[in-house]
């Protein structure tokens, strides 16, 4: 196949590179822009690893081609810290000890991006239902149910919406700062999306 030229957004940094147009948006990512915090599990879009932000809803990775995100902004785990200060989502992930593994990790954390910039204060219920497409061998999800709470009363005490980008954990001097984000219609289908009406993935999920 003959490379194609794509120009694409990751965590702020404009990338140009030429792709094979059967490349996947995960491997380009992890292969040349260089971000292996974006992982591969099943490959299929079941177990959520390779969660990211494609125009601020998450997405598969690995069930897009590179060139299907041409022009696009995406954000991945690496885009979540401010330098050595965690993100407030990382942070409470740390703190409620919410990773063993830590293999879906990043594609948790992403997913607890998009359903707290959607639901500011979700219930349990709603945590666990936000997670259902996420899939973790290690924790038993309790700890990550109360890691997303913690950050969700973080987050709330902030004068605004989490940033998606460098939102560095607030302290009592400094707190997150707001970033409106546009969804577009992509090729993609968000996770939510693909969730809803099909209970049988979510009874793979974390249990109610």
């Amino acid at each position: 196949m003959t490379p194609r030229r794509i120009t694409l957004r990751v965590n702020g940094t404009t990338y140009t590179a030429e792709a094979e147009p059967r490349k996947t948006l995960a491997d380009f990512i992890r292969e040349d822009c260089g971000l292996t915090g974006t992982h591969l599990g099943c490959e299929h879009g079941v177990c959520g690893a390779c969660t990211i932000l494609m125009d601020g809803q998450t997405v598969r990775s690995c069930l897009l081609f590179a060139v299907q995100a041409e022009g696009a902004d995406l954000a991945t785990v690496e885009g979540l810290a401010d330098g050595d200060r965690l993100h407030p989502i990382q942070q409470a992930y740390w703190d409620h000890h919410a990773l063993q593994c830590g293999f879906c990790t990043p594609g948790f954390l992403m997913t607890t991006v998009e359903l707290l910039h959607d639901n500011p204060r979700p219930t349990e219920r709603e945590i666990r239902e936000g997670l259902a497409g996420n899939l973790c061998r290690c924790t038993g999800y309790q700890n990550i149910v109360k890691a997303v709470a913690a950050a969700a009363e973080t987050l709330a005490d902030a004068p605004g919406a989490l940033r998606v980008t460098g939102a560095a954990a607030p302290s009592r001097a400094t707190s997150a700062v707001a970033a409106p984000r546009k969804p577009r219609a992509t090729p993609a289908t968000s996770q939510r999306a693909r969730r809803s009406g099909k209970t049988a993935k979510r009874r793979s999920g974390p249990k109610r």
